[in-house]
């Protein structure tokens, strides 16, 4: 069996992320958000970030007039976190993904006082308040209250994002014009009904965006259990084939997927506070070491926008007074300062424009 070593497999991913200069095999806004299977999107600014550097010449307007067109939405799915989405994903895995939300609903503290409530029973009343049209989250926390005046209206809206399939609605998302959190029902906004997911096909995608990986690596994406049965049998059908780490562990792969080459250099790069590039995997070495991961992480999520460097988390960044400021957990050297200068120059230009 092929054994990949740890530098290969950073290489892998970010070739496959499109993110090596010269090597972007995705074209395009809407080609590539399809290709990563969506873009974290809880903040506004990291799906641009994201995209800024996946594309060749992006522009904010690329990403902003897409959500405006409902070519692409913001929407609550992988991980129970808001993701950009192509309009065919949301109304694929929004299905897919719900059992792991409803796991998530039934253990997150804010919701626990509405638990007892059944999707039916919250559907009951969210469809028929917005059949005339999207409404503020508050809005709709109180048409429950209404109808369940002895549950926390906070719950009731914290439950109803988890249960309801809800996509957020322009302007939120927009470039410098986001509003507060509107809500309406996905189907009913693309004017669409819903797909049943093929998870083999989804397999595929993921292995060809984040692979070579294991099921578990794929679950921690998507919070998706019971994956490693369906590697299994795609591998013994010949769907998928199988290599190892250097830690002897066995990867599953697409045929004729890239693999990068060792040598390959890698430029320094300035992302946003969230990116599926290191939330994807169980193992995250080949992005995201131990040490780096707890100078990111926070009580309640990140601390800040990161950089990296050689394709590995190795500090953050933030905005201050317009200007973006680059803390490295260690002194780099001085071609990778170049580098980050260069970053720097990139990322404030985008977020003047």
């Amino acid at each position: 069996m092929t054994t990949l070593s740890l530098r290969t497999l950073t290489r892998t991913l970010w070739l496959r992320q499109q993110l090596v200069p010269g090597q972007r095999a995705v074209q395009g806004v809407p080609a590539v958000v399809e290709h990563v299977m969506g873009l974290q999107a809880q903040d506004n600014l990291p799906p641009y970030l994201s995209l800024a550097a996946r594309v060749d010449g992006f522009s904010p307007a690329d990403l902003s007039d897409l959500i405006e067109d409902r070519t692409l939405v913001r929407l609550f799915s992988m991980r129970g976190t808001v993701h950009v989405l192509t309009a065919a994903d949301a109304l694929t895995l929004r299905g897919w993904v719900q059992p792991a939300l409803d796991r998530v609903s039934g253990t997150n503290q804010t919701s626990r006082p509405a638990n007892h409530l059944t999707t039916e029973q919250l559907d009951a009343v969210v469809g028929p308040f917005l059949a005339d049209g999207p409404q503020p989250h508050p809005e709709i926390g109180k048409a429950l209250a209404a109808a369940y005046p002895d549950v926390a209206e906070e719950a009731l809206r914290h439950v109803s994002r988890e249960r309801l399939p809800l996509l957020q609605v322009p302007p939120r998302g927009l470039w410098k014009r986001s509003g507060g959190v509107v809500y309406q029902y996905v189907d009913r906004y693309l004017g669409q009904p819903f797909v049943e997911a093929d998870v083999q096909d989804l397999v595929v995608r993921y292995l060809s965006a984040y692979g070579p990986a294991t099921a578990a690596d794929m679950t921690k994406w998507s919070l998706v259990t019971r994956l490693g049965p369906v590697f299994t049998a795609m591998a013994k059908d010949g769907r998928l084939v199988t290599v190892q780490d250097d830690k002897g562990r066995t990867l599953y792969d697409v045929q004729d997927a890239p693999v990068a080459d060792e040598a390959l250099e890698l430029p320094a790069l300035l992302l946003g506070m969230y990116d599926n590039i290191f939330l994807s995997h169980a193992d995250r070495d080949r992005i995201a070491p131990d040490d780096a991961r707890k100078a990111w992480m926070g009580v309640n999520g990140g601390v800040g926008s990161v950089l990296f460097l050689d394709g590995i988390l190795a500090g953050l960044w933030k905005v201050d007074d317009g200007r973006v400021v680059v803390e490295p957990f260690t002194k780099p050297t001085r071609a990778q300062q170049a580098g980050i200068e260069a970053e720097i120059a990139r990322v404030e230009a985008l977020l003047a424009s």
